[in-house]
């Protein structure tokens, strides 16, 4: 038999291993590497890198798995090139043996070198129990490559399966990690050492499911009802981002927008203060119909973020949502929001702030668990952001949350508010009972007082056009006049130039 003739015949067996993979995995509802790699990629345009590498392993298990449990290599995406690895459940259980985890360190390397996003579809057991230490280095030049090519080009995580143990480490390092409901699922630890270790009763969706990750552990940015879903939303968020953090930003010249909704926003706002509106309603108003995609959606909803477009242009969005939690910051808004601000300024993506926040949540809980250092992140986050920056303030902005809010001072490029802004150290109702306590104490008519002295308050200390009197906001807009000016005001940025510190880094609170 010439080489020729051995080629063809291990391309049969493998063809063969493949079509058995597909009953396996279509019986779990699942699908298999090769599928989910064309949903991924524009049609006929995906390269495989290293097709026949052995695992290093017995010679069955070598016969057996050529490829090694993992398909890698580039493809195009609406027309960019991307480089992706996509493991294979139904071969060794997707563990993770030097040849496959070097397999993903040499897509990983690439994808640095040449400028272009990466992207993992996770489905695997984890660390291949036979290949011993070999299997942990292996992973160690993944997490290794995952930190050195943070905030140079764009890395994603689509759990599509298991990841378990030390395989969780390497999505928790990429910028946006994708799950699916039922059908996939991350921990640490898994069920049967909780029940052997703690003898806690616990499945594998109530310990590491989509939706908790994207509900309470903020793990998971997204989390679909089936893998095509999942794949194909993978491929818009790619139509936001740029290839890496040197190239501009995709530009879509595609353009519409709710003009007629315009004039709605004079009268979104209600009347009384502490009743709710739904910010969302704001955004998906003022940018690009249609454009708004939404990160985190299910995790600390009282702050929302994610990308949209601005006549064309993507930019980033951070606004409290009044709906929850009164839009108050607590620990797991303050780092879904410092998160969101960071991956935007590492790739040049310009940020709106809108903003309508009391104040940041009270409780013991929020104390004893760190608000002060978890809310600092978000302060950080923002005053080290050299991208441009504009915040509208909507309604409230009271105290530290109105200066963690971009505010002007620390380093907000354009700061406006609409006539129905609040801009003061605390509340009106709060801060007359401080201020006015003992003129309270003595009145024959409290309530009557107090509405006075709340109206005052309003009206002398935390009017915005006072704020605007002082240089502290740039300028009282009408609500309705927001977007054109919102597009005027990027535009004025959009050449905006910054100096690198002179230092290694700083130390966020971390």
């Amino acid at each position: 038999m010439n080489q020729q003739e051995a080629f063809e015949n291990r391309l049969t067996s493998l063809r063969d291993t493949e079509e058995n993979a597909v009953q396996k995995q279509h019986q779990k509802g699942k699908l298999t590497a090769r599928e989910r790699l064309n949903i991924l990629f524009d049609e006929g345009t995906f390269f495989e890198i290293g097709a026949f590498v052995e695992p290093h392993q017995s010679a069955a298990a070598k016969k057996a798995a050529s490829g090694d449990g993992v398909i890698a290599g580039r493809g195009l995406i609406q027309g960019r090139s991307v480089f992706a690895f996509a493991q294979d459940f139904t071969v060794l259980g997707g563990s993770l043996g030097f040849a496959h985890g070097s397999k993903i360190a040499q897509v990983q390397e690439m994808a640095f070198k040449l400028g272009a996003p990466i992207i993992g579809l996770i489905d695997s057991g984890g660390a291949r129990i036979q290949e011993g230490i070999k299997s942990l280095s292996a992973y160690a030049t993944i997490f290794r490559n995952n930190v050195r090519s943070s905030g140079i080009i764009p890395q994603i995580s689509v759990i599509l399966g298991p990841a378990a143990g030390g395989a969780v480490y390497s999505p928790a390092l990429t910028d946006f990690v994708f799950m699916t409901d039922k059908t996939s699922f991350m921990f640490v630890t898994g069920p049967d050492v909780i029940k052997e270790v703690l003898n806690e009763d616990i499945d594998m969706e109530s310990l590491g499911g989509g939706n908790v990750h994207a509900s309470k552990s903020g793990v998971a940015h997204f989390v679909y009802d089936d893998e095509e879903h999942a794949i194909l939303a993978v491929r818009k968020l790619l139509a936001y981002l740029p290839s890496n953090n040197f190239e501009p930003l995709p530009l879509s010249t595609h353009i519409q927008f709710h003009e007629a909704r315009q004039e709605y926003l004079d009268k979104i706002i209600p009347d009384d203060a502490n009743r709710p509106y739904d910010v969302k309603e704001v955004i998906q108003i003022l940018l690009d119909k249609d454009t708004f995609f939404e990160v985190h959606e299910k995790f600390a909803q009282n702050i929302m973020v994610g990308f949209g477009r601005l006549n064309g242009k993507t930019i980033g969005v951070v606004a409290n949502q009044p709906k929850v939690l009164a839009g108050t910051l607590d620990i797991n808004a303050s780092l879904k929001g410092a998160r969101f601000v960071r991956f935007c300024d590492a790739y040049n993506i310009p940020l709106l702030i809108l903003e309508d926040v009391p104040g940041f949540l009270p409780g013991v809980d929020q104390e004893h668990s760190g608000i002060i250092k978890h809310g600092a992140k978000l302060l950080y986050a923002f005053c080290e952001a050299t991208v441009p920056k504009i915040t509208v303030i909507l309604r409230k902005s009271y105290g530290g949350a109105y200066i963690v809010m971009s505010s002007k001072n620390t380093g907000g490029d354009f700061n406006f508010a609409w006539a129905s802004a609040e801009i003061a150290v605390m509340g009106p109702a709060g801060a007359i009972k401080i201020v006015n306590r003992a003129e309270l104490a003595k009145s024959k008519n409290p309530a009557e007082l107090e509405k006075e002295l709340i109206d005052k308050y309003k009206n002398e200390i935390a009017n915005p056009f006072r704020a605007e009197e002082l240089g502290l906001i740039d300028e009282v807009i009408k609500p309705s006049d927001t977007r054109n000016i919102l597009i005027t005001a990027f535009e004025i940025l959009s050449n905006k130039q910054y100096s690198p510190l002179s230092r290694k880094h700083g130390n966020i609170p971390l």
